[in-house]
């Protein structure tokens, strides 16, 4: 998890560079050109953490809390939003951990609380058949098999599970009969449903970090990338061998088959791989695929519309800084920041680095923008989750960091860092920039945690979106703002029918006024984790919008009507057709 020294730029690498810094479409133009507007006064802001009061009690046991002899105890879980029983209100799933010794006498499993429509929310874990623990790593969520039920994807150090929706409150673990549940001997991490081929089924995507073997394992300071400034902590990943990432394809019938190899997926084998966030960077339908990797280079998958994928992060500029260094990236979260109408990646890294924010040029590819926009000046915390969310729904997304260090001995011997961190909040005004609120919006936001899994979610259909985090060996968070904002928003609840039933991978655009908004159904983001599928966005003072499109999985374009301040379903089939747009 520690960052390389400075490489030797590729040539390639190079010129590209230049030739974006060059580029009148640039984003430090774009932020000196996009507002002459006066500077908006400071947002209120006041994040407070109701986590207890709703009922999110149960500890996240994850490792050592003092120490901590080996990587596994490092990663921590994410969390998924799933609304299991179809009532409309997101519930949420939180993945969990154990110890080297089991954890004798505490609590090990996962943990699904229902939300009770009241601002609380109820454990069902065991009512619903989802008791287990083990290792936990990440979660997706999708439908699967198109019955009309969202389905659970959990990763693991080991046996990754599948999760059957039965549509009766309770689920079944599928994983050895669907064929995904692995061999055991990997270490699954971030995951996506994503249907890679466009054939209305949904396929899966598995992330996967180190060959990791315990038995074997290196102790601390046993070896040089044991040691961090001075001090033996655990070792890795560098020194451990990496393992390759998974694509199942879905065969219809309940089954999927391994194309890792078929795919050519296999083809980035030397990644230590974290997050994934599926985006169709280049906005030609076909889903391509974004992984946050530590201390190597981030893979971008270009989906070549042929069942294959080809790596094209070197090329297009999304593989390392504005160094031409590779970082130790760990969760990464997607959207239009500046409102061009192309999709940007922002991905946190380790300490003693930046976050990296890749501004999508189009063609040909992607700049560091990290510091034209004002998110180059924090370098002291360890983040791990992040989502863009619109805090104030003025329609420019924000953004938010979860950190925590992976070595609490940072403590012990003062090594410049804090083990439990705040968290980073950021204001995007709407002009290419952001601005650091962290300071000044509550303690939700100030207090220190070791924070790992981040998902966002409208837990009350309110327009209000809240921030649930993950902490390591304590409860998660749940964050909500107290101040209440006179914008207004709009959100999407996408259902498809010759597309995939979950409507994952659907691009919708809304137009009110001057400003067009996009975004995709997006499973599987931040740091593991999965946030509401349904698709959000402020609006501003606009009490109307003009239109709605979405392009389907499929290739169909509809138009829809909707209206705002209230989440709007979108059944495919049942809106206006649109030609295709010529490319």
């Amino acid at each position: 998890m520690r960052i390389r020294v400075l490489r030797p730029f590729l040539a390639s690498a190079t010129f590209l560079t230049l030739c974006l810094a060059l580029s009148p479409s640039s984003p430090v133009e774009a932020a000196q050109t996009q507002s002459t507007a006066a500077p908006a006064a400071p947002l209120k802001v006041n994040f407070v953490d109701i986590a207890e009061k709703a009922g999110l009690t149960v500890d996240n046991v994850y490792g050592g809390v003092d120490s901590k002899k080996y990587i596994i105890e490092t990663t921590g879980s994410g969390i998924a939003v799933i609304d299991y029983d179809k009532d409309g209100w997101p519930d949420l799933f939180f993945v969990n951990g154990t110890t080297l010794d089991g954890a004798k006498g505490k609590d090990l499993s996962n943990r699904l609380y229902h939300n009770n429509h009241d601002g609380t929310f109820t454990d069902v874990t065991k009512k619903a058949n989802l008791w287990h623990a083990g290792w936990g790593q990440g979660a997706c969520v999708g439908d699967y098999d198109n019955d009309g039920n969202d389905d659970l994807f959990v990763t693991y150090y080991g046996k990754n599970i599948l999760y059957h929706n039965n549509g009766n409150g309770t689920f079944t673990d599928v994983s050895e009969k669907a064929g995904v549940a692995g061999s055991g001997k990997m270490w699954g991490t971030g995951c996506a449903f994503v249907d890679y081929d466009r054939d209305g089924k949904l396929d899966l995507f598995v992330a996967n970090y180190v060959d990791f073997d315990l038995s074997t394992a290196p102790a601390p300071g046993e070896r040089p990338t044991c040691i961090w400034k001075g001090a033996p902590v655990m070792c890795g990943p560098r020194g451990l061998p990496w393992t390759k990432n998974l694509l199942y394809h879905n065969k219809g019938d309940g089954t999927f088959e391994d194309v890792t190899d078929k795919a050519r997926i296999d083809k980035t084998n030397g990644h230590y791989s974290f997050s994934v966030s599926v985006v169709d960077y280049d906005d030609d339908g076909w889903p391509d695929i974004f992984v946050a990797c530590d201390s190597t280079p981030a893979i971008l998958y270009h989906n070549n519309h042929d069942g294959t994928f080809t790596d094209v992060a070197v090329t297009l500029g999304a593989a390392f800084n504005e160094d031409g260094r590779e970082q130790a990236g760990m969760g990464s979260t997607v959207a239009d920041y500046d409102g061009d109408g192309r999709l940007d990646i922002f991905k946190t890294n380790f300490s003693d680095d930046t976050s990296t924010l890749l501004h999508n040029d189009g063609p040909p590819g992607f700049t560091d923008a990290t510091t034209a926009a004002g998110l180059g000046l924090q370098t002291k915390y360890l983040g791990w989750g992040t989502m863009f969310f619109d805090i104030d729904n003025d329609g420019w997304p924000d953004l938010i960091l979860a950190n925590g260090h992976v070595y609490p001995e940072v403590d012990k011997f003062k090594l410049g860092s804090d083990y439990a961190e705040p968290r980073l909040l950021y204001r995007n005004y709407g002009d290419g920039k952001f601005t650091d609120l962290s300071t000044t919006s509550g303690p939700g936001i100030s207090a220190p945690h070791a924070s790992r899994g981040v998902a966002v979610a409208d837990l009350w259909n309110d327009g209000r979106q809240s921030v649930i985090i993950s902490n390591m060996n304590e409860r998660p968070l749940l964050l909500v703002n107290e101040v209440k904002y006179s914008n207004h928003w709009i959100a999407f609840k996408a259902i498809g029918t010759k597309s995939n039933r979950s409507g994952i991978g659907a691009k919708i655009q809304v137009t009110a006024g001057k400003r067009v908004f996009v975004n995709e159904v997006r499973s599987g983001s931040s740091y593991n984790s999965s946030s509401d599928l349904r698709v959000h966005f402020g609006l501003g003072t606009a009490t109307s919008v003009d239109t709605v499109e979405v392009r389907w999985p499929s290739g169909e374009t509809e138009r829809f009507t909707a209206k705002v301040d209230q989440v709007n379903t979108l059944k495919e089939g049942s809106g206006e057709k649109v030609a295709a747009a010529k490319k």
